[in-house]
C-alpha cells in the first residue's frame, strides 16, 4: 500500500467511499467542510450521490430515508449542527438502521468558535436525542485510525443494525499527515433482507419505523435495543494501553488530546517520572475495565481534556476510589501544551510524595 499525504476532512470521505458509501446528505459547517467538499466531487466518479441539503435536520432525515432502503450513506457536521441531527438520530437508532456520522467538533456552545474542542462528550456519548437508545462512538486521534475506523464503522453500522459515530476534532480535521488506504476494495455488504427495496411482487412489504404506541411492544423492542448493546459493549470496546502496569501517573484522554500526553510521557520520562496513558479508541460503549491494569505502585490519574471536564465523570467511574482523580483542560477553542500537562503531572507528583 502506497501512502498519500491527506488532509483529515478530506481523508474521511476517500475512506467513506473506499467502504462502499454511496449516498452522503449534508450541510456545510466550519470545521468540516471539506468532508462534503470532497464527496460532492468524487462520489458522482463512483455513481453515488451526494446531496447538500437545505439544513442539518433535512440531511439526516435523507440519511433515514437512504438507510432505510439499504444503502451505505454518512453524513457529517460539527458540534451545532450534531445538535441539530439529534431527533433524526433517535428515528434512526429506534428504527434499527445502520449509517456512519462524523463529528468534527468545534468549541464552545450555542454557536461557539470554530477552533477544536472535545466539549460535545456528553451529547454524544449519551445519545443527545430522546428515549432509551445508544450507538458506538469512535474517537480516533490520528488521521490514519479515523481512515481504518471509518472504513470499519460501515460493516459495523451493517453487522448491529446501528448507526455509528466517528467524533474528531477541529484540528483532526485540518491537519495533514501520510495516510495508507487498502488496496482492494472491502466485500460487498450481505443483502439486507429487511430494507425497503420494493417487493416486486416476491414478498411482503418491508416496514422501516420508530413509533410503537403499544407499551408491551414497545418494551420488548426497547429490551431488545439494549440486548444488541450489550454484545456491542462486549465485542467491540478498543482502548490502548500504554505503561499503566507500572506508572507513577495515568493520564487519560482520547483524539488529540493523547496524541499531546504523549509527548508529554516522553518528557516526564527524562524527568524521572513514569506516566501511563489509558486512551480510549471508542468513547461509548466507555472502556472502563482499562483502568482494572493500573498498577498499584500509581500515584493518580489524570484526565485531559479540551473541554471543561466531560470524560471525566467516566473516568471517576472506571477508577472507582482506587486512586486520586484530578483534572485539567482548556476550552473555548485552545490546545493545551505539552508544557501544561507536564507541569501538571509534576504538580500533582510534587502533592502526592
Amino acid at each position: 500500500m502506497a501512502k498519500v499525504l491527506m488532509k483529515g476532512n478530506e481523508a474521511v470521505g476517500a475512506a467513506a467511499i473506499k467502504a462502499g458509501c454511496r449516498q452522503f446528505f449534508g450541510y456545510p459547517i466550519t470545521p468540516q467542510n471539506e468532508i462534503p467538499e470532497y464527496m460532492s466531487r468524487e462520489l458522482p466518479k463512483v455513481g453515488g450521490s451526494f446531496v447538500q441539503a437545505e439544513s442539518e435536520v433535512a440531511a439526516i432525515n435523507m440519511v433515514y430515508g437512504a438507510a432505510g432502503a439499504g444503502g451505505r450513506v454518512m453524513t457529517s457536521s460539527s458540534s451545532p449542527g450534531i445538535a441539530l441531527k439529534q431527533e433524526g438520530l433517535s428515528y434512526i437508532a429506534g428504527a434499527e438502521l445502520p449509517c456512519v456520522i462524523v463529528n468534527m467538533m468545534r468549541c464552545g456552545p450555542g454557536l461557539g468558535g470554530i477552533q477544536p474542542g472535545q466539549a460535545d462528550y456528553y451529547q454524544v456519548t449519551r445519545g443527545g436525542g430522546n428515549g432509551d437508545y445508544n450507538m458506538p462512538v469512535y474517537a480516533p486521534y490520528s488521521i490514519q485510525e479515523m481512515v481504518d475506523i471509518i472504513i470499519g464503522s460501515f460493516d459495523l453500522a451493517d453487522k448491529y443494525r446501528t448507526p455509528v459515530m466517528i467524533c474528531g476534532d477541529g484540528m483532526l480535521g485540518q491537519m495533514m499527515e501520510a495516510v495508507e488506504f487498502p488496496e482492494e476494495d472491502p466485500p460487498a455488504p450481505a443483502e439486507k433482507g429487511w430494507a425497503t427495496t420494493g417487493t416486486k411482487g416476491k414478498r411482503k412489504p418491508n416496514i422501516i419505523n420508530s413509533l410503537n404506541i403499544i407499551p408491551e411492544n414497545l418494551e420488548a423492542h426497547c429490551l431488545a435495543l439494549d440486548a444488541k448493546w450489550q454484545k456491542i459493549k462486549k465485542e467491540e470496546c478498543r482502548v490502548e494501553l500504554i505503561g499503566v502496569e507500572d506508572a507513577d501517573v495515568v493520564i487519560t484522554a482520547y483524539g488529540t488530546m493523547a496524541r499531546i500526553a504523549l509527548n508529554a510521557r516522553k518528557t516526564l520520562a527524562e524527568q524521572g517520572i513514569k506516566m501511563g496513558l489509558i486512551r480510549p479508541i471508542t468513547i461509548w460503549p466507555y472502556p472502563y475495565h482499562a483502568f482494572d491494569s493500573i498498577g498499584k505502585g500509581c500515584k493518580a490519574v489524570l484526565c485531559v481534556e479540551m473541554s471543561m471536564g466531560q470524560m471525566l465523570d467516566d473516568v471517576k467511574i472506571g477508577v472507582n476510589g482506587r486512586y486520586p482523580v484530578h483534572f485539567y483542560g482548556r476550552t473555548g477553542g485552545i490546545v493545551p501544551l505539552q508544557e501544561e500537562i507536564v507541569d501538571k503531572v509534576r504538580e500533582i507528583m510534587g502533592g502526592a510524595q
